[in-house]
C-alpha cells in the first residue's frame, strides 16, 4: 500500500498481515481526498479513528494537514502506525492511542476539523460511535466526518445533529460524509 498524494507520495506503508484489518485501497483514499478537496482543504488537525494501518491519517498528513490524532485498539496496529509514521516523517505531528474508540471519545479535548471512521465492516458500533461524536466537544460547526463502511450497510443520513453531506460507493465500499446540521 502507497500513500497516493502529498509530500510522501509513493512511499509504501506497512499494513497489518492477514484479515484482521482492511485497509482502505489506494483508489478510495485517492476518491476519498478528491471528495474533501472540494469541501475544503483548511485542516489544521485531524483524528483517524479505527485507524489500523494509519493510512487514512498518513494521507492527510502528506496533504498538508498539521496534525492527526490515531486511535486503534490493537497493539499491533499502534505498533504499524507509529512504524509507518517514523518512515514518512509525521512521527512530531502526530499522538498514537491505543485504546478502544468510545474510551479515547470519552477522554479527547481538542477540536477537530476532520474525523475518519473505517471500523471493520462487521462492527456494530459504528452507529454508536457516530452519535457519540455528535454528541462530544471534538466537533465545531465545519467539522467533516467522515465514514468508510460497507457499501451493503446503508448509514442513517442524520445521527443528532449530523447530517450526511456526501454519499459515494466505491466496489464494496461506501464512504458518507457528515457534518453538523445548520438550524434554518
Amino acid at each position: 500500500m502507497r500513500i497516493t498524494g502529498g509530500s510522501a507520495k509513493g512511499q509504501i506503508i506497512k499494513t497489518l498481515p492477514g484479515l484482521l484489518v482492511r485497509p482502505t485501497t489506494d483508489k478510495v483514499r485517492e476518491a476519498i481526498f478528491s471528495m474533501l478537496g472540494s469541501l475544503a482543504n483548511n485542516w489544521e488537525r485531524g483524528l483517524d479513528l479505527f485507524a489500523g494501518s494509519g493510512a487514512l491519517g498518513l494521507e492527510a498528513l502528506s496533504r498538508e494537514v498539521k496534525w492527526i490524532d490515531f486511535v486503534d485498539q490493537n497493539n499491533r496496529c499502534c505498533q504499524i502506525i507509529k512504524q509507518n509514521l517514523k518512515k514518512t516523517g509525521f512521527i512530531d505531528q502526530s499522538h498514537v492511542y491505543c485504546c478502544p474508540v468510545m474510551k479515547a471519545l470519552g477522554f479527547l479535548d481538542n477540536k477537530y476539523d476532520m474525523i475518519f471512521l473505517d471500523p471493520p465492516y462487521a462492527d456494530t458500533s459504528l452507529g454508536s460511535v457516530i452519535t457519540g461524536i455528535s454528541q462530544s466537544s471534538l466537533i465545531n460547526g465545519d467539522s467533516i466526518i467522515l465514514v468508510s463502511h460497507s457499501a451493503r450497510s446503508a448509514l442513517e443520513d442524520r445521527y443528532d445533529g449530523l447530517l450526511k453531506i456526501k454519499e459515494k460507493r466505491y466496489g464494496d465500499t461506501g464512504i458518507s460524509i457528515y457534518q453538523k446540521e445548520v438550524a434554518a
